[in-house]
């Protein structure tokens, strides 16, 4: 399953409550622990905002997300449940078109894509008590970014199931995605894949 949002859109909260459900052994692959592991000079690596203001790493970008698939898929492959949370989107330098790289490395998997909404707001307001970083307080570039996300990160996608974590707790959008999981395979992707 891929979770995709914008930063402080919730998409961690929702995984760590899907990780109390005990249904299954959810492994989270996602930018969090994609970046954790790379070197400062190479950050924020898949979490590149959009508005291809590094177009140095986007060849990167591009690299990390196919590994990201491949190993999503070895996972999956060997019955574990995975979930990954990104900020997927194209507004990059030049089109990199990573969904459509997801597609094609994740063919014939179940793989569920929900879209992860919060209105721009309340992720100003995520960011202030995560970060303590004010809309008020921040630069014009900052503003911008935040919200080049809300738009970019949703762009093209026809979601299999799509939460707004403002109204839903990350347990009732926990609930809504094991629910959804429950009935048919997701076709998100699979329309990505032939366009």
């Amino acid at each position: 399953m891929i979770l995709n949002g914008a930063p402080r859109s919730g998409k961690t909260s929702i995984v760590h409550a899907l990780a109390e459900r005990g249904a299954g052994v959810w492994v989270n692959l996602g930018v969090d622990g994609s970046n954790d592991s790379l070197p400062e000079r190479f950050r924020p690596g898949i979490g590149l905002r959009p508005g291809g203001e590094r177009p140095d790493l986007e060849d990167l970008v591009v690299t990390l997300y196919a590994a990201l698939w491949d190993s999503v898929a070895a996972h999956a492959r060997v019955g574990l449940d995975v979930v990954v949370d990104v900020g997927l989107h194209d507004d990059y330098s030049a089109p990199r078109h990573v969904v459509r790289g997801a597609a094609r490395r994740l063919d014939g998997l179940p793989v569920l894509v929900v879209g992860v909404h919060c209105p721009i707001e309340v992720v100003w307001r995520r960011r202030h008590a995560t970060w303590g970083q004010a809309f008020e307080d921040a630069d014009e570039r900052t503003v911008a970014a935040v919200e080049r996300w809300q738009s970019a990160v949703h762009a093209g996608l026809a979601y299999d199931l799509e939460v707004d974590t403002s109204s839903s707790s990350p347990e009732r959008c926990a609930d809504a995605v094991v629910a959804r999981l429950a009935g048919p395979a997701g076709t998100c992707l699979a329309s990505v894949g032939k366009a």
